[in-house]
């Protein structure tokens, strides 16, 4: 029971980091119908801003939660000018050519940002500052929980609430919902496209460069190729909770988290070795596309010709 309870947490930990990243990948794709493969970057993007800024302003001398939230939000802020500059830059001047277009240069982006970084920072990993002094608080039995892992659960939730506020409540937000809907409708309504396409991708951005400085307090080694296998993790999590639908975007990171610690925690007795624990998300990523395309809360869209 032990062992149940601690891999639950811990899949739940690195569900929550997924989901985070996901949310991005929904929200994108939900207003643009693009699968923004350079996400997964922009989440390295933040860990690196993060480090920076932790040696900038001295936080890295020791651990304070002043200096982890200063940290937490200025990555967040960098990664959101990041995510609108990707999407001035690199997607609007195609957003009308076909979407093979769109996903070639999204692929281009994400490759221009991982070797930018390898050719200025080098690929060897960082260690990143503990910016939160770390303590294990027992559960029962040997099951425990970090400091960390309720920082990572507490932030996640609280960024995900606000998202929806965000959605639901206010004006940028029945907006987002309108373009979402029908691009041309909305403009024909007076909304600023523009302006809400760009701020769905700082959105997104800003959440990814959160996981991203979260992650870092969980496993404080970074390096500018840490966003690929968890970029795309992040992406199944998106598909199997349904893309473009925000609650299955969290419901598919924890699922995907969750299953990617039972692979490690209990893989061995049914014959699959915990180095298969990559290969998880993808697998399920097979069957999600075999079986419920639209994913676990998405809907069918039928779209006109």
């Amino acid at each position: 029971m032990d062992t149940f309870v601690q891999q639950l947490i811990n899949g739940l930990t690195i569900g929550a980091i997924y989901a985070l990243i996901a949310l991005g990948y929904t929200m994108v794709y939900g207003i643009l119908r693009l699968i923004n493969f350079a996400h997964g970057d922009i989440y390295m993007v933040g860990a690196f801003v993060g480090y920076f800024l932790s040696f900038q302003l001295g936080f890295a001398a020791g651990p304070s939660l002043v200096g982890l939230s200063v940290v937490l939000v200025g990555s967040m802020i960098a990664a959101a000018l990041v995510g609108m500059a990707i999407e001035r830059f690199a997607y609007r001047p195609i957003r009308k050519y076909a979407r093979m277009t769109t996903l070639i240069t999204a692929i281009g982006v994400s490759l221009l940002i991982e070797n930018l970084f390898v050719a200025k920072l080098g690929a060897a990993p960082r260690a990143f500052p503990q910016l939160l002094r770390e303590q294990s608080y027992t559960l029962f039995g040997n099951a425990a929980i970090s400091k960390s892992q309720i920082l990572i659960f507490a932030v996640s939730v609280l960024l995900t609430l606000l998202l929806q506020w965000v959605i639901f409540k206010t004006k940028v937000g029945t907006a987002m919902r309108a373009v979402s809907f029908n691009l041309n409708s909305a403009k024909l309504m007076g909304i600023n496209t523009d302006f809400i396409i760009s701020f769905t991708f700082a959105l997104g951005s800003a959440l990814a460069a959160a996981a991203g400085v979260l992650t870092a307090q969980y496993n404080p080694q970074i390096d500018p190729l840490m966003g690929i296998i968890t970029g795309l993790k992040a992406f199944v999590a998106a598909v199997l909770g349904g893309i473009g639908n925000i609650p299955g975007a969290v419901l598919g990171g924890l699922l995907i988290g969750i299953a990617e610690t039972f692979v490690v925690g209990y893989g061995q007795n049914v014959g699959v070795p915990t180095t298969f624990r990559d290969a998880v998300a993808f697998a399920i990523l097979i069957l999600v596309l075999l079986f419920r395309p639209t994913g676990l809360l998405g809907s069918t869209v039928q779209e006109k010709v």
